[in-house]
């Protein structure tokens, strides 16, 4: 689960972590009434929307090079003409893509002098499964980028979860950025706060970027990323309290409610598969025959017939699919049960698609008999290699 901005500070802080002064907005009005509370005559106003690149983005219908999400204000005025440019509009990014995201709030921060820009991030390694802080003297830039281009310039401190983080951990990562004096001390209660935070609250991912280095010597979390671990959300139903279901897929939203594991992508073959593990194999075997996946569609090892007729019905609400594979291995999953949600999805839903089936194990006969007897028709595939070529030639070759 990803929350906003101004909500991965209001967390941090409960940890150490400093942030600047801010308060969110839903109208123009709350906006100067936010920065009439802050310090200060400089306010930073920012949209607040899951994906990054806010700054460099630009609004739908303005020009690339127009002012993005990320702007500067000296006035009340000035203030409210940004939350009036902002709200209810959409913003594009390189994260959102092309159909960018609706702007439904805004954060007014107190401005800060900055000496230095920097990069901080924690997340789990899964090579060393060890909670890991990174660090760069490269802030304000993606850290992929960095990886990329200038990978010496990533600072690391791998943390045994049998001791936790040390103070020694944070020296080094603020000794290797260059900083000094009273900057250190800074940055070993920031660094100390955050692995608080990522530990405590079960997040999958900390980043803090730009970290910036003030006139003063402190250290302030000028922008915030936190995602959690969605499997450990039960532990934490005030981080649960947070989520914003208007930045999320509808049809994912659909999917959960149903205990489905759905993710859209912007392939031409759909995909409902049990088992996370063979999900990932269908789509690169698609992919191998030369189609891409729509979806990522984990139906779970315990289905009914319920859940697979909802399955199809989020397939088939996607616009792009142009045809269906079905690939089942049956464990705990029974084939006979799949094969009759397919035959009740097929008849309620209406599938005008390519379908193909792949069915293997615990009453596979029985499956496949349902669907010879169903009168529909479908394709039925002996083996994941035979699936995907037939899903593939039915719509019409590779592309």
């Amino acid at each position: 689960m990803n929350i906003h901005e101004y909500q991965a500070k209001q967390l941090l802080k409960k940890f150490g972590v400093a942030v600047p002064a801010g308060g969110v907005a839903e109208s123009a009005d709350e906006a100067v009434a936010r920065a009439q509370e802050l310090p200060g005559d400089l306010w930073v106003v920012k949209t607040q929307i899951h994906a990054g690149g806010r700054g460099a983005g630009h609004f739908a219908g303005d020009a690339d090079d127009a002012p993005g999400g990320v702007r500067l204000a000296r006035s009340m005025e000035e203030v409210r003409g940004h939350a009036e440019a902002m709200l209810g509009r959409t913003l594009v990014t390189r994260q959102t893509g092309p159909a960018g995201r609706e702007v439904r709030r805004i954060y007014v921060e107190e401005g800060c002098d900055i000496a230095r820009e920097l990069y901080l991030g924690m997340l789990l390694d899964r090579a060393t499964s060890r909670v890991v802080m990174m660090a760069s003297t490269e802030g304000g830039m993606e850290i992929e980028e960095v990886a990329a281009k200038t990978p010496e310039k990533i600072l690391k401190v791998y943390i045994d979860p049998a001791t936790g983080m040390e103070p020694f951990h944070a020296r080094k990562l603020a000794f290797g950025l260059g900083l000094k004096g009273k900057q250190v001390s800074s940055a070993v209660k920031f660094m100390l706060g955050m692995y608080r935070a990522f530990t405590g609250l079960d997040a999958s991912i900390v980043e803090i970027n730009p970290l910036v280095v003030t006139a003063g010597d402190e250290l302030l979390a000028l922008d915030a990323k936190m995602n959690f671990d969605d499997n450990a959300l039960y532990r934490h139903p005030d981080v649960l309290n947070l989520r914003d279901e208007h930045e999320e897929d509808p049809s994912e939203l659909e999917a959960a409610r149903f205990g489905l594991n759905y993710i859209k992508l912007d392939g031409s073959i759909g995909c409902m598969v049990n088992g996370a593990g063979l999900a990932m194999a269908t789509m690169d075997i698609i992919k191998l025959y030369g189609r891409s996946p729509a979806n990522f569609l984990d139906v779970g090892g315990g289905a009914d017939t319920k859940q697979v007729t909802e399955a199809f019905k989020l397939i088939n609400a996607d616009p792009n699919v142009k045809g269906i594979l079905v690939n089942i291995f049956g464990g705990i999953m029974r084939c006979d049960v799949i094969a009759e949600g397919v035959v009740a999805a097929a008849k309620e839903v209406g599938i005008h698609v390519p379908l193909v089936v792949r069915l293997e194990g615990t009453n596979v006969k029985q499956g496949k008999k349902i669907l010879a007897e169903s009168g529909l028709d479908i394709l039925s595939a002996e083996d994941l290699g035979d699936a995907a070529e037939k899903v593939v030639a039915a719509i019409g070759g590779k592309s």
